[in-house]
């Protein structure tokens, strides 16, 4: 009888983005960098001052779904 397999591939632990293709991603709005921020689970452009979201690993890259992020001061 052969041992059932759990499916892994595909399903991300949270908080958890893939390094390489963190990497290849820009802001779409500025084509600027991004940066992980693993507490609120994602991608910040310093350059829009807008965070997008990851959900279950996979980044939201639309400008319509990413949060303002509070003026520095």
């Amino acid at each position: 009888m052969s041992k059932p397999t759990e499916p892994t591939t595909g399903i991300r632990a949270r908080g958890v983005v893939d390094v390489k293709m963190l990497e290849l991603l820009v802001c779409p709005l500025t084509y600027g960098p991004l940066e992980f921020d693993a507490k609120t689970e994602e991608l910040i452009s310093k350059r829009a001052n807008l965070a997008y979201p990851v959900r279950d690993g996979i980044p939201i890259m639309l400008v319509s779904e990413a949060r303002e992020l509070p003026d520095k001061v």
